[in-house]
């Protein structure tokens, strides 16, 4: 054992003399994330999280969370568990979900409402990927159009982008993470990369086809013409509304809002005030029903009665 440590560090040693030799140090991608929830949270926000936590084999899972006024005191609980990013799901009324993605200790951090979620036990697609597995982060070219898409897609990266060597990784690339802006809102998908072995009747003389193989046959694939690679939905999938940008770490200045964002206690006090004004409406249409028949001398539907004694009913009884 001795002589294997020996030689094992002088190999060390000289590939150290190396890199300072030639003045090129590598440096490693470290990315920890810290994983947790507050206080609330629905089945469906509990499925989601534990779903993302598996995807992300640099994440560490914790104890959910008391406070949502203090929410500063993450940033100790990241540095105590070694954490350089943190991903906060917080729970509003037992409905709503806000998701906060945090850099520590400097920031930024990024506040965001989670709508339309769709955990995978309940998608029940077809694909499937291995744990712990390293995804390819595909986003759209939206991303550079804005400054603040640019810094959220700098977030998403570190924050989704599994390092390479990561304790619990897999050095397999079997799926694909996808970002998309449409309407102002941010979608996100999981596809899983699956090959598929073509039939014995189909021939691949297209030029695409040819280009693929001259591809394949440059980087040693030897597959060629026959297999194809398809994209198949794995879940989970979730749309995201960027509400606000912070310069620090769950503090500082604001340094981006979304003004065209409107909170879902809004509509629903909406939803409430159109309700009670059809509920107004329909009993004033009975106040003046009523008020109609008193002045046509009608009162619960039936004729008043004659004082005279002239009544028909009086009459022929």
């Amino acid at each position: 054992m001795a002589a294997v440590y020996k030689s094992l560090s002088k190999s060390s040693s000289k590939e150290d003399k190396e890199t300072e030799s030639n003045g090129a140090v590598e440096r490693k991608n470290k990315q920890r994330v810290l994983i947790l929830s507050s206080r609330g949270v629905t089945y469906r926000h509990r499925h989601l999280l534990n779903d993302l936590a598996a995807m992300l084999p640099h994440g560490r899972k914790d104890a959910k969370f008391d406070s949502k006024s203090k929410l500063y005191q993450l940033n100790e609980l990241a540095e105590l568990y070694n954490c350089n990013n943190v991903l906060f799901f917080e729970a509003r009324k037992g409905k709503d979900l806000y998701m906060w993605f945090s850099k520590v200790p400097n920031g930024p951090t990024v506040k965001f409402f989670a709508q339309n979620l769709h955990t995978m036990e309940e998608l029940h697609f077809q694909g499937n990927c291995l744990k712990g597995s390293r995804p390819i982060l595909s986003f759209d070219g939206a991303f550079e159009s804005e400054p603040y898409l640019r810094l959220i897609k700098e977030v998403f990266m570190q924050t989704f982008g599994v390092p390479q060597g990561a304790r619990k990784s897999k050095p397999f690339i079997d799926h694909v993470l996808s970002f998309s802006v449409a309407d102002g809102k941010i979608w996100v998908r999981n596809y899983e990369i699956r090959e598929v072995e073509r039939a014995k009747g189909e021939t691949g003389n297209d030029d695409g086809d040819e280009q693929q193989e001259k591809k394949s046959s440059k980087s040693g694939h030897k597959g060629g013409k026959d297999t194809d690679i398809n994209l198949i939905e794995i879940g989970p999938r979730f749309v995201l509304t960027p509400i606000v940008i912070q310069e620090g770490a769950f503090g500082g200045p604001i340094i981006y809002e979304n003004k065209r964002f409107i909170s879902p206690n809004k509509i629903r006090a909406e939803l409430r005030r159109a309700k009670a004004g059809r509920h107004v409406a329909r009993m004033e249409q009975q106040r003046e029903a009523l008020a109609r028949r008193k002045q046509l001398g009608l009162e619960d539907g039936k004729m008043k009665k004659d004082p005279a004694g002239l009544d028909t009913r009086d009459l022929f009884a």
